[in-house]
């Protein structure tokens, strides 16, 4: 019944062998212009990728540059003020730098201290609270260990 079926189909449309090989030929033949035509689409696409790519990383760049100098800007301008307050403690007396030392951040009080001569340093942990002057002596002292890590906590 299946085949009676199929040669009433053909019989109902006439030329139906022949427009299937057209069929079948069309598609083989526009198979390769349609499949490099996807070529072509997807290559522009990521050419266009490729180019917004880019231009992020230039505008990456050019804030990486721009760090960089207010970096570099910002660690002249620290080494300076550094300096400076080194320079500052280094003409206070012991009796009046104690105490503001005692305030400041413990690793910064422990950086200024060692920057200090060794006579006015000693006097300045004298006058500073024995709790405050161990924690600045118990940094001092790891900071000169070389097996002691970079990160004091």
């Amino acid at each position: 019944m299946v085949t009676g079926l199929a040669s009433s189909a053909q019989e109902a449309l006439p030329g139906s062998n022949a427009s299937m090989d057209e069929i079948q030929r069309f598609c083989t033949n526009i198979a390769d212009p349609a499949r490099d035509q996807r070529y072509l689409l997807q290559k522009q696409d990521l050419e266009k990728l490729q180019g917004e790519v880019n231009d992020r990383i230039a505008i990456l760049e050019k804030r990486k540059a721009e760090y960089q100098d207010w970096l570099s800007r910002r660690d002249a301008f620290m080494q300076q003020a550094q300096l400076g307050l080194v320079d500052i403690y280094k003409n206070m007396k012991a009796d009046a730098a104690a105490p503001q030392l005692e305030k400041v951040d413990v690793m910064l009080a422990a950086a200024i201290i060692m920057k200090l001569p060794p006579k006015q340093s000693s006097l300045i942990l004298s006058e500073m609270s024995p709790d405050q002057a161990a924690q600045v002596a118990a940094i001092m002292s790891s900071a000169a260990d070389p097996n002691t890590s970079k990160d004091p906590s």
